[in-house]
């Protein structure tokens, strides 16, 4: 059972990702933080756009944040 891994395993593991295959830990991050930083650009003009369900979303969260238990 053990030589039977999933499709994907070897690239979990890391054994496939050679020389110019694997993208280089910092430019991985910079990609990361753009995607992260457009992200919340769209969030934020999807709050200007439609106000109303911004607010309802607010509500929603601030209701999940007060019945949470620690």
């Amino acid at each position: 059972m053990a030589d039977r891994a999933g499709p994907g395993s070897a690239e979990r593991s890391g054994a496939r990702h050679t020389g110019e295959d694997r993208v280089s830990d910092p430019e991985r991050l910079r990609k990361r933080a753009l995607f992260l930083r457009e992200l919340t650009e769209a969030k934020a003009l999807r709050d200007r756009v439609q106000p109303r369900r911004a607010r309802a979303a607010r509500m929603r969260e601030q209701m999940r944040m007060r019945t949470f238990r620690w």
